[in-house]
């Protein structure tokens, strides 16, 4: 026999484990479900809301795709980069394969602290900055986040916070906008 359930106080009343007095389903408990995310985590409205920035145009937050094919760009760039001085050692299952992602470590590192963007966020019109202050986020915030981007870390977590920022970011206090 399972547990036994709490009597109804009233008719129409909640009654324990989101049941009526006679087991269907109260409005109530449904009720969030119906009006989705809003009314559960008390999150409304478009990413970057809550930390100040517009819906829509300059200064507004990136969208995924567009973010993709800045790193896209970034790679290409590394690896023609990385083939060009390194020719010899880039012999694929040698440590040497490696190369291309130091090459893109090395630029994430240097633009996206200094000048607040890499090449493939400069050419979509993207840029970092600290979400706090706004402007370049420094070699400090920017060490943190190529980390992550190197580990792979940005596809993994991109659906954590509300405003679609990835751990990469949310650990170096930093958002990508639009310019």
């Amino acid at each position: 026999m399972g547990p036994q359930r709490p009597a109804v106080a009233s008719a129409g009343g909640p009654v324990g484990w989101g049941r009526s007095l006679y087991g269907v389903v109260n409005r109530r408990d449904v009720g969030s479900w119906l009006q989705g995310p809003e009314s559960v985590t008390g999150v409304s409205g478009y990413p970057g809301e809550r930390l100040g920035f517009p819906e829509t145009g300059r200064g507004s937050l990136a969208r995924p795709g567009r973010r993709f094919f800045s790193l896209l760009i970034d790679w290409v760039i590394c690896l023609v980069i990385a083939r060009s001085f390194f020719p010899e050692q880039m012999d694929p299952g040698t440590a040497g394969a490696l190369i291309p992602l130091g090459v893109l470590f090395v630029e994430n590192l240097l633009l996206a602290g200094t000048t607040g963007y890499t090449i493939g966020q400069r050419v979509l019109g993207l840029r970092v900055e600290r979400v706090s202050v706004g402007g370049p986020i420094g070699l400090y915030r920017s060490l943190i986040r190529a980390v992550l981007m190197i580990l792979v870390v940005p596809p993994i977590t991109m659906g954590w916070d509300a405003d679609r920022r990835g751990l990469h970011d949310l650990l170096s206090g930093s958002v990508v906008v639009r310019t």
